[in-house]
């Protein structure tokens, strides 16, 4: 990966490390995003008894570290292999994830244009992160429409080459609300009303689908939850005023979390 960081890594971060040498009671690696050296005690190596501390790592090996204590005038920082918990290995290896396809689509982009993807990356570099975290975050704005590529300033058609790939390549991000509505009505006209009722509350981004016995499962998708709230409200009240109007009802039950 390109992705470097400037200075020193805070403490509590989690970090991607390469296992440099292996000692009897000590591991050295280098923190990847970083280009500094860390060190592992073994008693942060792993919880209980540790025979062969190779059962646990060995040189060239790829380790998700937490920092545990910083010494900047010295250069020192004392790393833990055993404190970084599953949530925290699944959050770390998403983000790298995210970042290897945003350089990813740098590189494809590159490529086309016959130019270089290390200059082109550090021409952007200090644009990029001036403003966001990763390049990936970056991209994610360009497809939100709140960043342009044209402030990358790398030239025009290279803009207009990276920002169709960018906008082919990263599906915007999406959280949904699912629940269940209930319609019943003992009107003549029953099921009319139901199939209107259901007209008023249709929306693109709304699903609803029939499960029996007058239930359905709904789904809203949005790109927060407060636009999210929003539109499932504004379907559900549609339905559900229509319903009452026609002395009829609906009730949605929101899944729990």
């Amino acid at each position: 990966m390109l992705y470097k960081k400037e200075g020193f890594p805070e403490e509590s971060e989690v970090v991607l490390c390469t296992v440099l040498n292996v000692f009897h009671n000590t591991v050295f690696t280098v923190l990847d995003e970083y280009d500094r050296k860390g060190v592992i005690h073994i008693s942060e190596i792993s919880p209980g008894r540790i025979r062969n501390i190779r059962d646990f790592v060995v040189e060239g090996k790829k380790v998700l570290c937490k920092v545990l204590r910083l010494d900047t005038e010295r250069g020192h920082i004392d790393l833990s292999l055993r404190r970084v918990t599953e949530s925290q290995k699944r959050d770390k290896n998403a983000q790298l994830k995210m970042e290897q396809k945003a350089e990813k689509i740098l590189e494809l982009a590159c490529k086309d244009a016959k130019i270089d993807i290390k200059q082109t990356y550090y021409k952007i570099k200090g644009i990029v992160f001036s403003k966001y975290s990763t390049l990936y975050s970056c991209f994610e704005d360009i497809v939100a429409g709140n960043f342009s590529v044209s402030e990358l300033k790398i030239g025009p058609d290279f803009e207009r080459s990276l920002d169709a790939l960018i906008k082919s390549k990263i599906i915007p991000p999406q959280v949904e609300i699912r629940g269940s509505l209930k319609m019943e009505s003992y009107e003549p006209d029953g099921i009319e009303l139901i199939r209107e009722a259901l007209k008023r509350g249709k929306a693109d981004d709304i699903s609803i689908v029939y499960l029996g016995a007058g239930k359905f499962n709904v789904v809203v998708k949005a790109e927060d939850f407060k636009t999210a709230e929003s539109r499932l409200k504004r379907s559900m009240d549609a339905i559900t005023d229509y319903m009452e109007s026609h002395k009829s009802k609906a009730e949605f039950a929101r899944d729990e979390a």
